[in-house]
């Protein structure tokens, strides 16, 4: 993540559901020379593909029917900053050739317009699959694939770094050492976290909640 934030090229961040892969596309971002610049995070997921052009390319007041004003689009939004793409196995073959392009050419033009406009986008691109396996299937271009693994960084699922788990129950409880029992502790290192950080967060600040002004223990959890 330091390396990525040092360097100015296009990273892809890989990993399961809930291991923090946004979190460490805003490190990146807070870390970078960029840092004072946008930071526009979207999830791919969420886009109509039939919104495609005009969520990120923009559009023209009276492009289209209900183009009531113009629309400046995600790449224009994130224009000498950062867009943070999660969930890029979603998005369409068809439009990744078109960000494929706007990475080659540094260009776009919104829907309704006859004019290109020159941007400049840092892109970090997150999936929790496996990319190989995306680009065999052909649900993941190749080409698009490898201009953005400047640097790519796999993110560990949070069993494979339970030294890790006490930190951060600390960190989620905003607790010094003394806020969990010793069983408590135990035994959120032995569970299995199947959703990763994002459910050990939400287990522990549950867990804050009931045990009030008392330590956590073990029965405030929930983990059986």
């Amino acid at each position: 993540v330091t390396m990525a934030a040092r360097s100015d090229v296009h990273v892809m961040i890989t990993g399961d559901t809930g291991t923090g892969k946004e979190l460490v596309s805003r490190a990146i971002h807070n870390y970078s020379a960029l840092g004072g610049g946008p930071f526009v995070a979207h999830n791919c997921a969420l886009s109509p593909p039939e919104l495609f052009e005009s969520e990120f390319f923009g559009h023209r007041r009276g492009s289209f029917t209900g183009a009531d004003r113009d629309h400046t689009g995600l790449l224009r939004q994130a224009d000498g900053g950062i867009l943070f793409l999660d969930e890029l196995e979603t998005m369409l073959p068809a439009h990744q050739a078109k960000l494929l392009r706007v990475i080659d050419d540094g260009e776009v033009r919104a829907v309704g317009s006859t004019q290109n406009e020159r941007v400049s986008v840092r892109f970090l691109a997150a999936t929790n699959r496996d990319p190989g396996a995306m680009m065999e299937e052909r649900t993941l271009r190749e080409d698009l694939y490898y201009r953005l693994r400047g640097i790519e960084i796999r993110l560990p699922t949070l069993s494979q770094r339970t030294e890790d788990i006490p930190l951060l129950a600390h960190h989620f409880a905003g607790t010094e050492s003394a806020g969990f029992t010793p069983d408590a502790l135990e035994a959120l290192v032995r569970a299995a976290w199947p959703g990763n950080v994002r459910q050990l967060r939400n287990i522990v600040q549950g867990a804050k909640a009931a045990a009030g002004d008392s330590k956590i223990g073990v029965p405030h959890l929930g983990l059986d």
